[in-house]
């Protein structure tokens, strides 16, 4: 078979396993399904949709996860250095993030679902196969690349040429990589993935961080020079990483290895993940509650749960303080001028902190927890599903996953108060009520936000897989509203009153829905 009429029948598989994907995720939103045919799986003008949907995604996710990689990673995160040269910063940072990305998102030996059913089932030429769509993904790299380098590195004041050749550097690198572990394979017979990072890939992880972000927050990275041979020589490294994938012959056996037992070990996340939460129940013979009722059921969980809920919090409640504590310290050998830069900026970045309590908030560790371990089970009894019952339980539990989570929001909130008095403090005295009350009213509203969305949609499976396609665009949408926030600048005490108003009135409304619709919305799904 030709490598053409390979990719053309490998690119179809992938786009219909894609095309019914959406229109699974598309029966799955409550206002969308009504409107969908039962036959949903045998319309041709929805397929032709689908497969629009799926061909623009193909072209989007091209360039959107590289837009995002540069907005945050390399140049997001690059901004914070202002006193390094700006293109000596931003070429060290992608140079050591490319030098991750080589073995942490490859394309060769990685297990997928379309490499399963192409090469196990069909019985497609293996070699032909994974050669054809490894060229494919590395062709996305350069094209996907090349807008963000020609764009940032211009910006930043690199020659034209360094910017054109950039994406090239970053394909052939990970080409090399991919050579590396051919090589490995046929000499120790053993072969590594994505998906299986291990103890030595973990280290590097940790060691290219330090020295992407570490050293240049040091006042130490690489001069250009150096950045450019080590691009440069990743280059040459992939042209002859080429040479020794095309005479590999060992992709079959190899592909043989990586799948066996793919679907098996689909269907046994459930168990795998349901091992995983074991091991953090406590299993103490002791452990009782002198309650009746729901409050007793709740206690016990919280208990036997502690590791998963209050432990971490703590862990997180002591790191918040460190930090705080060496912020403050370090203030004191600051020059006023650079105390009150940063007082300028405490008294507007406020909703910064909203995607900060988004990302340390517990409400979908504590939701996934409470399906496995109590409503997996409690779900199939008709009374557990009474309306009384329902925001019975439902307050019982807000109550604890709010305490949880209060407890790094209350140094997180607290310890700004602190940073904002020792840089100068606020004209308005009231600034320091609002700036604590509000960071404590974010991470209330996270905890409400997340449970309340848990019972109404209850997006979990028996096999605790997510399954609501709305549950899915919630939770990006959650995420898309705080990253955007990262943007505002607002005064304390404007932000600060309208966050706790918006909580308020969203804790209102999230109980009259949970009592008039989790009813009949939080059930088992198939």
């Amino acid at each position: 078979m030709s490598p053409f009429k390979t990719f053309r029948i490998s690119f179809a598989l992938k786009n219909t396993y894609r095309v019914n994907t959406i229109l699974f995720s598309l029966k799955q939103i409550p206002l969308i399904k009504k409107l969908l045919p039962g036959s949903l799986y045998r319309s041709r003008a929805l397929k032709i949709l689908a497969g629009v949907i799926a061909a623009l995604w193909e072209v989007v996710g091209t360039f959107i996860g590289k837009l995002l990689y540069f907005v945050t990673m390399v140049c997001g995160i690059g901004a914070l250095y202002e006193t390094a040269a700006q293109a000596q910063t931003f070429l060290h940072i992608l140079l050591f993030l490319t030098a991750i990305g080589t073995y942490v998102n490859t394309s060769l030996f990685n297990p997928t679902r379309d490499k399963y059913y192409a090469t196990i089932l069909m019985r497609m030429d293996a070699r032909t196969y994974t050669l054809v769509n490894y060229a494919y993904s590395m062709l996305k790299v350069v094209v996907g690349f090349l807008p963000f380098t020609l764009w940032f590195g211009t910006r930043y004041g690199l020659p034209l040429y360094m910017n054109l050749l950039l994406p090239l550097c970053i394909a052939g690198m990970k080409v090399m990589v991919a050579a590396f572990s051919v090589l490995l394979y046929e000499k120790k017979g053993v072969f590594s993935h994505e998906n299986n990072i291990g103890k030595v890939k973990g280290v590097l992880l940790v060691l290219f961080l330090a020295a992407a972000y570490g050293l240049p927050a040091a006042g130490l990275s690489l001069p250009i020079g150096a950045s450019a041979v080590l691009f440069a020589l990743g280059a040459l490294g992939g042209v002859g990483g080429v040479f020794i994938l095309r005479a590999f012959q060992g992709y079959r056996e190899v592909n043989r290895q990586l799948l066996a037992g793919l679907t098996q070990q689909m269907d046994e996340r459930t168990s795998t993940a349901k091992k995983t939460t074991e091991k953090a129940i406590s299993t103490e013979s002791g452990i009782s509650s002198q309650k009746t009722g729901f409050e007793y059921l709740n206690e016990l969980f919280v208990k036997r749960h502690k590791k998963i809920l209050w432990r971490s919090s703590k862990r997180l409640a002591l790191i918040c303080l460190g930090l705080v504590a060496v912020c403050v310290l370090l203030i004191h050998f600051l020059p006023l001028e650079e105390r009150q830069g940063i007082n300028t900026m405490l008294l507007t970045f406020l909703p910064y902190f909203v995607f900060i309590m988004y990302a340390i908030n517990r409400g979908t560790g504590f939701t996934q927890a409470l399906f496995m371990n109590c409503d997996h089970s409690l779900l199939t009894y008709s009374f557990y599903k009474r309306p009384a019952f329902v925001l019975r339980l439902f307050s019982i539990r807000l109550r604890e996953i709010i305490k949880v989570n209060l407890l790094p929001a209350a140094v997180i909130g607290g310890g700004l108060a602190l940073l904002l008095l020792v840089t100068g403090g606020s004209e308005q005295p009231l600034d320091y009520v609002v700036l604590v009350v509000s960071i404590l009213c974010m991470s209330i509203f996270f905890s409400i936000h997340y449970l309340t969305i848990y019972y109404l949609l209850q997006p979990y499976n028996a096999g605790t897989e997510i399954k609501s396609g709305t549950y899915k665009i919630i939770l990006w949408v959650t995420y898309g509203v705080c990253y955007a926030l990262m943007q505002v600048r607002m005064p304390i005490m404007a932000f600060g009153l309208m966050t706790i108003v918006f909580c308020v009135l969203y804790s209102v409304v999230s109980c009259i829905l949970v009592y008039r619709l989790a009813p009949k919305t939080f059930k088992l799904r198939l």
